[in-house]
């Protein structure tokens, strides 16, 4: 079924009113973007954070009398004198092919690939992670996790266990098992993310070397290796919860951090972490070092 968009110019202060105005006149789903160049990396927990200029877009069956719809919404209070709009038709597509056909293979390192599991591998003597993220993050398109698996690929793995802090899709853990580590244990918050590890691991033959966990269900236990691909907030907060993950001498690598949050979270961590020289992708960077105490 064909679609129109309805999007809407407000407001940081009132976009919350507009999209409820939107789905008040029968909209489908509302989205609220930027409607300029301030990205927001990082809102607070819980917190719901729009734009100083944000774009709030309805999305109506294309049957709908958009006419009538629109004539009521610039006749609100809230407009006044300033009803700026956009109308746009959108064709139906099978979203869920649309994005599969734009995830191709990606070459994290030299002997290392991700590889979407519907697509054929480049190179049959690397090591590849055949990949169906699901609805979990992590496909080793965002620099923050190509970081994570090319610092991986430079690793001594063998015999090792890794923790995998934020385990999405599963995708830093399976790599490290398939580059040789002996154990890895996935830790995240999202049910989905843990289903989605577990898939991914038992499609790359590693299923019995990985365990998973929400992290109040997460035993008593460190690695020589850890990696914590999340944000810089979380990352500060739960230095402690972190650190107690890594063994002595153990090795951690950290992202999802922007280049101008790295001195911070460093900070919380520089009293038992040595760290090595930051490593920038774009505008993110990885930290990564040795436990010293």
């Amino acid at each position: 079924m064909p679609w129109i968009q309805f999007t809407i110019s407000s407001s940081e202060e009132h976009a919350p009113q507009v999209g409820d105005m939107l789905m008040g006149n029968g909209a489908q789903a509302v989205t609220y973007r930027d409607g300029e160049d301030n990205p927001i990396f990082e809102p607070k927990a819980g917190e719901v954070t729009y734009w100083q200029h944000t774009l709030v877009t309805g999305l109506f069956d294309a049957a709908c009398d958009i006419n009538a719809i629109t004539q009521r919404l610039s006749q609100a209070a809230l407009f006044r004198d300033n009803f700026q709009y956009k109308v746009d038709g959108l064709e139906d597509k099978d979203w869920e092919r649309e994005w599969m056909d734009n995830f191709h293979p990606i070459q994290c390192a030299d002997n290392l690939w991700i590889c979407p599991t519907w697509r054929e591998v480049p190179d049959p003597n690397a090591v590849n992670v055949m990949l169906d993220p699901g609805m979990a993050f992590g496909t080793g398109t965002h620099p923050t996790t190509a970081l994570c698996l090319n610092w991986l690929a430079q690793q001594d793995l063998s015999g090792k266990r890794v923790i995998d802090f934020g385990c999405g899709s599963g995708i830093l853990a399976i790599a490290a098992l398939l580059l040789g580590a002996e154990q890895a244990i996935g830790i995240d918050i999202d049910q989905q993310a843990l289903k989605a590890s577990r898939e991914n691991a038992e499609r790359n033959g590693v299923s019995d070397r990985l365990q998973v966990y929400l992290p109040e269900q997460q035993p008593e236990v460190n690695a020589e290796v850890v990696v914590a691909n999340v944000l810089a907030g979380p990352l500060r907060e739960l230095n402690q919860n972190v650190l107690a993950l890594v063994a002595e001498r153990g090795k951690i690598a950290m992202s999802g951090i922007l280049a101008r949050q790295a001195d911070d979270v460093q900070a919380a961590y520089q009293a038992q972490i040595s760290f090595a020289p930051v490593v920038q992708r774009e505008d993110w960077v990885l930290l990564s070092g040795e436990r010293v105490s």
